[in-house]
C-alpha cells in the first residue's frame, strides 16, 4: 500500500488491493458522514457516499484510492469534498488500469460527479481522461444511488474509447521539436504567464524518471510530462530568481483540472499528427 502524507490541500491513500472501510475512514471520514452539513436546506437529498460506494461494490466496483480536501474550518471536515477512484472487476489487471473517479461532498460544494480515469502502474500516477469522455453529474435529489450506479456503467462503457486513444498515442512517434512543443503547452497549463516565466524548463518535465520511459511515442511523452508536473520535486527558479522546488499537485480540483487538460492536449496532438 502507498499511504499519502497529510498534504497541504488533501490527504489520501492508494493501495494495490481494494481498500477496506477502516482504511478509507482513516484518511477520508467525510465519506462516512451521517448527515448533510447544517448549511444545506430541506430540499437537499442527503445520501452518505459510503451507501453509494457499497452500491457500486455490489455491482463489481472496488475502491483503490480515496482522498478528501483539507479544510481550515474543522466544522466542515466531516462533510468536505472527497474523491474515490474505483476499478471494475474486469478492469484491474494490465500495465494500465481504467478507473472511475467519483467526486462528492456533503456541504454543497460538489454534486456527485464521475469521470473516466487511468492508472499507470509503472509510475503510480493517476490520469484523468479528457473532455471527450463521460462526465456524469448527479444532483443531490431523487434516486441518487441509482443514478450514480447508472452513471458508473456509462463511464465504464467509455473505456473502449479511452483504450483506443491510448493505443493510438502509443503508436505515434513524436520528434524532439514536437515533444518540446507539447511540454511548452503543458507548462502554460500549469503556470500562469501573468505571474512570469515558469520556474522549470521544458527539458525538465520531459526528463524520464525511469529507463522504460525513454521512448519517443506520444503516450510516453505525455506520461513523462504528466508525472513531472503532478509529482513536483523539480528544482528551478522563481520570478525573483531564487532557487525553488516545484510542489506536487495535491488538491482534488487542481489535480482533476490539470490532468484533464493534459489529456486533451495529448489527444489534440494525436489528431494533428494523425
Amino acid at each position: 500500500m502507498q499511504l499519502a502524507s497529510r498534504f497541504r490541500n488533501a490527504s489520501g491513500v492508494r493501495a494495490d488491493r481494494p481498500l477496506s472501510d477502516d482504511q478509507i475512514r482513516a484518511v477520508a471520514p467525510s465519506i462516512f458522514a451521517e448527515s448533510a452539513h447544517e448549511s444545506r436546506s430541506a430540499r437537499y437529498t442527503y445520501i452518505p457516499t459510503i451507501d453509494v460506494l457499497n452500491g457500486l461494490r455490489r455491482e463489481g466496483f472496488q475502491p483503490f484510492m480515496v482522498c478528501q480536501t483539507r479544510v481550515r474550518n474543522e466544522d466542515k471536515r466531516e462533510h468536505t469534498k472527497h474523491m474515490i477512484r474505483l476499478r471494475h472487476a474486469d478492469q484491474i489487471t494490465g500495465r494500465e488500469a481504467n478507473e472511475i473517479i467519483l467526486l462528492n461532498s456533503h456541504d454543497g460544494t460538489s454534486s456527485y460527479q464521475m469521470l473516466a480515469g487511468m492508472y499507470r502502474f509503472v509510475c503510480q500516477n493517476g490520469m484523468v481522461c479528457g473532455e471527450t469522455m463521460n462526465d456524469i453529474r448527479v444532483r443531490h435529489n431523487g434516486d441518487v444511488v441509482g443514478e450514480v450506479i447508472e452513471g458508473a456503467f456509462k463511464v465504464l462503457d467509455s473505456f473502449e474509447t479511452v483504450t483506443a486513444q491510448r493505443e493510438a498515442m502509443q503508436s505515434l512517434t513524436v520528434n524532439q521539436g514536437e515533444q518540446a512543443a507539447f511540454a511548452r503547452a503543458a507548462l502554460a497549463l500549469k503556470y500562469d504567464e501573468e505571474d512570469g516565466a515558469a520556474p522549470i524548463t521544458e527539458a525538465q518535465i520531459l526528463a524520464p524518471r525511469r529507463f522504460e520511459d525513454r521512448r519517443d511515442d506520444l503516450w510516453t511523452t505525455f506520461n513523462r510530462v504528466q508525472e513531472n508536473l503532478v509529482k513536483g520535486g523539480l528544482r528551478g527558479r522563481n520570478r525573483n530568481g531564487r532557487t525553488t522546488t516545484t510542489r506536487p499537485v495535491n488538491g482534488i480540483d487542481q489535480s482533476v483540472k490539470l490532468n484533464r487538460a493534459l489529456w486533451v492536449l495529448a489527444e489534440e496532438m494525436r489528431r494533428l499528427k494523425g
